[in-house]
Formats: structure tokens, C-alpha cells, sequence
């Protein structure tokens, strides 16, 4: 099978790449972001993964980045015009789903709303997202696997935790975000005790124990060590919450990954030619969880683990699937935005504008696939440029929606 990457033949030191200006960043960024308006009515999809409102998203955040701050309001109002694409078809059914459903979209259009001034609206938006909390209390609510990053209750309690830092208040009560972790922890633990999983908490997503920061472990944990006001009152949890962490950290390999899931364990792994490097499954997702377990624990062997994650990602990352954040080059860049921001080591901000500077290489562009859908924010250029505004203001760069600082 052929490499699943490009090989990386970039120099590796602590300066800075010098060759990518700031000029060139931001006229690359608004290349691309033309590119994404032409074709945002192109997508089906009203979510932030596929859809529309993942493009309005990279607006909302290119017009709260330092370096587009004169254009702010000529890019909220690209992103109000989005909102006018949307296929009005929201259910009740999907108000609690993040990445993949309504409470994403509510969350970004009241963001969006929030900064341009108009908080009557951003207000109904904020209400239609608080919505999605009773949806997702109950615990077997979603038989397929409700706890999860996509459609579940981790990237709900994401959605909040972002949104607390966008309106700078709390956004639902203390209790309500403690019970719905203590339903994560519960039915992690369920499903543990029932599949005798060596984790005390342990998921599924239609029937695969995914590791990753899609559908998996990873991410599950990273929200529960999130909220301070979970962290101080449910030592009980915590305790199956950090013995998790560590069980996860003995899978990492010798080259610093992670498996997929557990059924590639033991005698079913991978081959290292064909390991996955991506956010949504191996190092570059688990990362995050890793970086916020330092954080929070102090622990100097989390940090060790996240450095591993980086010089994989630096050897393996440079993905020819696309540019995208899923399982992209800029996905992958983030890694070392994350590491640079944990350690204050310009090696790392300098892994990061070299990954940049590869996407608009002819090795890069000629032989990358071309992804599905091509303007989204997690799958293609929205993401991108993201990423590419993100290395203007690398002291608050993070993956969308996942910051753990």
C-alpha cells in the first residue's frame, strides 16, 4: 500500500521560518477564503463538519483574530449571509449534537450574533441550545452511542464550554453540567463493567471502542477534566477518570501513536506503514487530552507524551488526504500550535508554519486526494484557513472548539 503521507524533508530547529511572512499569510488566508465563498452554497448540510455552518464559523473566527481585526465587520456580516444558505430543517432530535447537529449551529449563529451586537438574536440561538441538554440527560438516550464527540454528550458540553468563553458567563447551571458528566462517567461505566473493558470507563460507537478524538476515549475524558466545578466535587470520578488516562498513555507505541481502537490491540494492530495519524483517530486527537491531563494533574510524564505525539506528527503528518482538519495537513499543524502554546518552544511554532507553508507546495497540491467536500471546516480549505490565521496569533491558536487552556 503507498505512504500515507508526504515525506518531510523540512528543516527541524528552533527559529522561526522567516520565508513565511505575515503578508504572505494573510494574503494566502483571504486566497483561500474566496475560494470558500464561491462555493459555500455548494454544501447540503447546514452542520460544522460538512456543512454551512462550519463556514461560518471560519468567518466568526477570522474576524475575532488579531491579524483580521480591521476587516471584522465586513467578515461577520459574510457570515450572517451564510446563515441565509441554511436548510431550515432542525429537529428536536438533534439540538443536543454538536460537530454533526443543531446545537452546533445554534451555538456559532449565537456567537456570531453576540459580536455584531444584536443579543436578541444571539439570545434565541443561545436558548435553542440550551434545548439540547434535556435531550441527552438520559442516560441510554442514543443506543449507538450517545457519548461521544460527533453527536453525543462530550461535544455538547464542548459546544458549552466554548460558549462560556465567547459571553464570558455561565451559560447553564453548575448542577446541570455535573449530572450530565456524572451520566458520561456512569455510562462509561456500565459499559465497562458489562464488556470487562481493562478501562474502568469504556464506550461505544455502533459497536466499535473507538480511542480517538472523533467518536472515542480520548476526547470523553478531555471534557470531564474541562469543568472545575466537576473536577472539585466528584473525586470518586476522577480517580476512574485519571486511572483512564493512564491505562490509555501504556497503549501509546514506540513511535508515538495510538491505536484506532481496541480491537486493534495485541496481535490485531496495525502495521506501522498503515497507522493512522490523524485528529479523528491516533496521536494528533489524543494529543489534546494528554496536554489538558498536564494541566490539570501536573504531571511531567502527560508532557512527555504530547512531546512523542509532536515529533510523530512532525516525521508522519503531512497527510495526502488534504488540508483539511479531520485528517488533513492543518488538523495535523495544530499539534504543534498546541505544543508551542504548552512549552514556549519556537521549535514547535516552527513545525507549524512549515506545515502551512507545505499545503501551498506543488508536491502538496498535485498529490493530495481532493476530499469530499472540499470547502468544509473539518474535511477541507475552511479548516485551512483557519489554521493559516491561527499561525498570525500563534499565542491563542487552537484546534476549533477544543482549546484546553
Amino acid at each position: 500500500m503507498p505512504k500515507r503521507y508526504f515525506d518531510n524533508v523540512f528543516p527541524d530547529g528552533q527559529e522561526v521560518d522567516s520565508n513565511m511572512s505575515y503578508d504572505f499569510l494573510k494574503q494566502s488566508v483571504y486566497s483561500l477564503m474566496e475560494d470558500v465563498s464561491r462555493n459555500a452554497s455548494l454544501s447540503l448540510d447546514n452542520d460544522l463538519y460538512i456543512g454551512t455552518t462550519g463556514i461560518a464559523y471560519m468567518y466568526y473566527h477570522l474576524a475575532t483574530s488579531e491579524g483580521f481585526k480591521n476587516d471584522s465587520p465586513a467578515l461577520l456580516n459574510k457570515a450572517v449571509e451564510v446563515s441565509r444558505l441554511m436548510q431550515h430543517n432542525s429537529s428536536e432530535k438533534s439540538s443536543h449534537q454538536f460537530i454533526c447537529g443543531d446545537a452546533g449551529v445554534n451555538a456559532v449563529y449565537a456567537a456570531i450574533f453576540h459580536k455584531i451586537g444584536d443579543e436578541k438574536t444571539a439570545e434565541i440561538y443561545l436558548e435553542n441550545f440550551k434545548k439540547g441538554l434535556a435531550v441527552c440527560k438520559p442516560i441510554n438516550f442514543f443506543k449507538p452511542g450517545g457519548d461521544e464527540l460527533f453527536v453525543g454528550r462530550t461535544g455538547y458540553l464542548f459546544g458549552l464550554l466554548w460558549l462560556e468563553k465567547v459571553f464570558d458567563r455561565k451559560i447553564i447551571a453548575d448542577q446541570d453540567i455535573i449530572q450530565l458528566c456524572l451520566t458520561i462517567v456512569e455510562s462509561g461505566r456500565n459499559y465497562s463493567k458489562k464488556n470487562k473493558s481493562i478501562f474502568p470507563l469504556m464506550y461505544s460507537y455502533y459497536n466499535t471502542e473507538y480511542l480517538g478524538a472523533a467518536h472515542g476515549l480520548c476526547t470523553i475524558l478531555q471534557v470531564l477534566i474541562s469543568f472545575p466545578c466537576f473536577i472539585k466535587n466528584e473525586q470518586n470520578a476522577m480517580q476512574d477518570i485519571k486511572k483512564c488516562i493512564d491505562i490509555l498513555i501504556s497503549l501509546q507505541t514506540t513511535s508515538g501513536n495510538f491505536p484506532c481502537a481496541m480491537d486493534e490491540l495485541g496481535s490485531r494492530k496495525r502495521p506501522e506503514k498503515d497507522e493512522l495519524v490523524h485528529w479523528c483517530h491516533g496521536a494528533p486527537g489524543v494529543v489534546y487530552l494528554l496536554a489538558k491531563a498536564y494541566l490539570v494533574f501536573k504531571e511531567p510524564s502527560y508532557l512527555e507524551c504530547c512531546l512523542k505525539c509532536g515529533d510523530l506528527v512532525w516525521a508522519k503528518g503531512l497527510l495526502k488526504k488534504g488540508p483539511g482538519l479531520c485528517h488533513g495537513i492543518a488538523g495535523n499543524g495544530y499539534v504543534f500550535l498546541l505544543l508551542y502554546r504548552l512549552t514556549g518552544d519556537t521549535k514547535h511554532l516552527n513545525r507549524a508554519v512549515q506545515f502551512g507553508k507545505f499545503v501551498f507546495t506543488d508536491e502538496c497540491i498535485q498529490g493530495s486526494r481532493r476530499p469530499d467536500n472540499l470547502y468544509s471546516l473539518y474535511e477541507g480549505l475552511a479548516g485551512t484557513v483557519c489554521y493559516l490565521s491561527d499561525l498570525i496569533q500563534p499565542d491563542k491558536a487552537s484546534f476549533p472548539f477544543l482549546d484546553v487552556f
